[in-house]
């Protein structure tokens, strides 16, 4: 079989696929189960990464973007790969691009077949799939007619290097956001996460001068410019998190990343690290809710891979926490007090071993609730955005008893108090 020579694209996901195809197609089968099995594994990943047109070439086009091997690597941070490496892709690229050429309608008439016509001029059911937003997979279905279109071998390796080098290879070049999990071997896997909500900066009104040094820090960051690891504290629902969320869609084009990381998790952030710092991409690491309580230890892990290691942590990786809290770790008035019954002589030690993790991250940015005023303004912002059709005066009158029994006036309880009309008014 054909994709057996390949040097450098080998053990790629949905092999399967690729193998009952090559068997098929090169005459080891003529088997009508096998044809229709293959052709409804092809047909429920177009479904789940939203794929259209000619789904062979999507497929194919999937296993190359994938898969990360020391040419996709090289090309991801470099571009243009030369030398030996080169030549070896330029093989591999030869036999992609005569599987691209394959032609399924003379198999299928040898074979009594229509399955196969399903494979071409595929029409979506859905505007999005499963696993991508509709941006990458209209950006694979691209790639695919470009490489589909290369008149040689050179034309269509050139277009490989191309996407490796704007939008990078694997689960880092596809994904916008990830999480961490332990696999069944007990190694830490960073795992993509296929739906992030789609929030933008624009979205959240008011908290300007805020926004505007999130913004200031993540630029310089992505221009390799020194920047600082950001706290977002202050009280709950005044879109802290939403900054952050906004900030990746922002800039994810620019090679923005953010890992979600759990203070449980923060024993593994040295190999989380490890397999991230190569890469040519700007990671954010993010900390949600973040606070810890005085018997809580965890804290320590943070600020050893903040500061104070060895090992210089990576110019592509930076930390944005947020927390309701200014200092982060939980801090009783007894840790203040002289008292002589205490079990630790150095207290003072400890109260400032307790204040040096916030002191670690270099830009700190408050978020206040709104006043009366501001948060009218952002209620009357968030219902025209939405459309909610409601007299002024009679809309804020009851955002104001709204807030009173659901938490307070935030930019949550605003979003919060306009579903509700939305689902209860017509």
């Amino acid at each position: 079989m054909k994709y057996e020579e390949l040097l450098l694209y080998r053990n790629m996901k949905h092999m399967d696929i690729l193998r009952d195809m090559s068997r098929l197609y090169e005459g080891a089968e003529k088997d009508l189960s096998l044809a229709s099995s293959v052709v409804n594994r092809i047909l429920e990943l177009a479904a789940e990464y939203g794929f259209s047109g000619n789904l062979w070439r999507c497929f194919l086009s999937l296993l190359i973007l994938e898969h990360e091997n020391s040419f996709t690597l090289a090309s991801e941070k470099r571009g243009k790969v030369s030398g030996t490496l080169y030549e070896a892709a330029k093989h591999d690229a030869e036999i992609f691009r005569e599987m691209f050429n394959w032609k399924f309608r003379p198999l299928g008439k040898i074979m009594g077949t229509t399955c196969f016509s399903f494979l071409e001029g595929y029409e979506p059911a859905l505007d999005d799939g499963v696993v991508f937003n509709r941006r990458i997979s209209d950006r694979i279905v691209e790639l695919s007619e470009k490489l589909g279109e290369a008149q040689d071998v050179n034309e269509f390796l050139t277009g490989m290097t191309d996407f490796y080098r704007d939008f990078g290879v694997g689960s880092f070049g596809m994904h916008k956001a990830f999480r961490i999990r332990h696999t069944a071997d007990d190694r830490v896997e960073i795992e993509p996460i296929s739906r992030v909500k789609h929030a933008k900066l624009s979205d959240i009104v008011g908290m300007e001068s805020q926004k505007q040094k999130l913004i200031e820090n993540t630029e310089a960051f992505l221009a390799g410019r020194p920047a600082n690891n950001v706290l977002l504290f202050g009280d709950a629902g005044t879109g802290k998190s939403s900054c952050i969320k906004g900030i990746l869609n922002q800039y994810f084009d620019d090679g923005l990343r953010v890992i979600e990381v759990y203070k449980h998790q923060f024993q593994d952030l040295n190999d989380v690290i490890r397999q991230v710092k190569s890469r040519n991409y700007k990671f954010i690491l993010y900390m949600d809710d973040l606070s810890f309580e005085d018997t809580e230890t965890e804290y320590k892990y943070l600020k050893a891979v903040i500061e104070g290691g060895l090992e210089k942590k990576p110019d592509n990786i930076l930390i944005y926490a947020t927390s309701n809290r200014r200092h982060l770790v939980h801090e009783g008035f007894s840790d203040r007090l002289d008292r002589r019954d205490t079990d630790d002589i150095h207290e003072s030690d400890t109260v400032q071993e307790k204040l040096s993790l916030s002191a670690r991250f270099g830009v700190t940015i408050y978020f206040g609730r709104p006043m009366k005023k501001e948060f009218e303004t952002i209620v009357k912002t968030i219902a025209e955005r939405r459309g909610v059709n409601m007299p002024e005066k009679e809309l804020l009158l009851e955002a104001n008893k709204w807030e009173l029994s659901h938490g307070g006036m935030s930019g949550r309880t605003a979003e919060q108090f306009i579903d509700y009309l939305l689902g209860t008014k017509n």
